[in-house]
């Protein structure tokens, strides 16, 4: 019997990962000395702003028996000790790219020493000490972003020339150029920046009030369109997250998102928004806040810190995160499914448990939003009395 290949599993958009990282470079070319050095360069400068991480293997000698650290020794698969100043897990097991991917989630920038490991992009030094080594790592050389001369070399071997297409465009620095090895990263990083777009959340189903939220007309329109106008502002694209029996019923000049995680009312709604760009920071925003205005918006956007898992506001009632007024950037999204995994379906959770930027809006009644139809009297109010100044 002939097995045929299997095909049966969905098709989704799947994240720009590479081994580690969305963002990772295999440094290849020099002595693991010399990239250490330039990795802890680059880390110290990069990482006030970006949180980093580098990859690299330990040179075991042959003749030597590789014993296993503490209770690894014993028959454990993992021990886990707090040193105080950082904490430390040894593992006994074989790691793959997927496993790699969760450890790395956090990290904006992943370094690798390319004479152990492989990455999606390659930065090449040209050092004389190690042509013979770069000739073998050849296939490896898959996306080169970055030709670094070491002390004494004055141009890219030619073997390089003939294998990369292209090779003129690729930049080409001095190992010794610090500043401005830095300064290339830093620019690889802004390119990196995760695109913003919007989600209006238009599919609750308003049980408390008695009437659809997002139908109501504080502003002359229906409330989710107004906040959808007001997100195309600030974002690339703009999506109204809705039920799929809603998706008839709205406007077509609008973008409609119908859920695809069902039955887990906004938490549905976000990783809705991931499944369909997995790569974007979604700013997500509730149809029920009638004083949300631009400049509170736009107040988010100018403080978002691309390096925490959601920038967001604080509750003007209790100083807990405010997740439906938020940022989520794409590495958000393996942290809410796993928290699925674990049976929780709060976005504050989430929040609550995650590397976050939190800010305090200008103006509290801003974030105030509607639910039953006694809120509804005292926004409207509020409403009345600020047309009238």
């Amino acid at each position: 019997m002939t097995l045929k290949e299997h095909s049966k599993h969905s098709k989704i958009t799947r994240p720009a990962y590479g081994n580690f990282g969305r963002n990772e470079w295999a440094i290849v070319g020099a002595a693991c000395g010399a990239i250490k050095a330039l990795a802890d360069a680059l880390i110290k400068e990069l990482s006030s702003r970006y949180t980093c991480a580098y990859v690299d293997a330990q040179h075991a000698k042959a003749d030597e028996e590789a014993l296993l650290p503490g209770r690894l020794g014993s028959g454990a698969i993992v021990e886990y000790t707090d040193q105080i100043q950082y904490h430390q897990f040894d593992m006994k097991r074989e790691l793959n790219a997927f496993q790699f991917r969760h450890l790395f989630n956090d990290s904006d920038l992943v370094l690798v020493n390319g004479n152990h490991e492989q990455a999606k992009a390659q930065v090449v030094i040209i050092d004389a000490s190690k042509k013979a080594s770069l000739q073998k790592r050849l296939p490896q050389l898959t996306n080169v972003v970055l030709f670094l001369l070491a002390d004494g070399m004055e141009e890219v071997y030619d073997f390089l020339q003939e294998a990369i297409p292209d090779w003129q465009a690729i930049p080409v620095l001095k190992l010794s150029e610090t500043d401005k090895v830095i300064a290339f990263f830093q620019e690889q990083m802004q390119k990196a920046r995760p695109k913003l777009k919007g989600l209006v959340l238009a599919g609750g189903q308003s049980l408390r009030m008695g009437q659809d939220k997002g139908a109501m007309r504080w502003h002359g329109k229906e409330q989710r369109y107004h906040m959808a106008d007001l997100l195309d502002e600030m974002c690339q694209e703009v999506f109204i997250s809705c039920r799929p029996e809603q998706q008839v019923e709205l406007d077509t000049n609008y973008n409609t998102l119908p859920d695809t995680f069902t039955g887990l009312g906004p938490y549905g709604a976000i990783l809705s928004a991931f499944r369909e760009d997995p790569d974007a920071a979604w700013l997500v925003v509730a149809c029920d806040l009638p004083l949300l205005e631009a400049a509170t918006l736009q107040h988010l956007v100018e403080n978002r810190n691309t390096s925490v898992n959601a920038t967001t506001y604080a509750s003007p009632q209790d100083g807990f995160p405010e997740p439906l007024i938020a940022i989520w950037e794409p590495k958000s999204y393996p942290v809410l499914l796993s928290f699925l995994a674990q049976g929780y379906t709060c976005p504050r959770k989430v929040l609550l448990n995650s590397e976050i930027h939190l800010i305090e809006a200008a103006n509290a009644n801003t974030l105030r939003n509607v639910n039953t139809p006694e809120e509804l009297e005292q926004v409207q109010l509020l409403l009345q009395q600020k047309t009238t100044y």
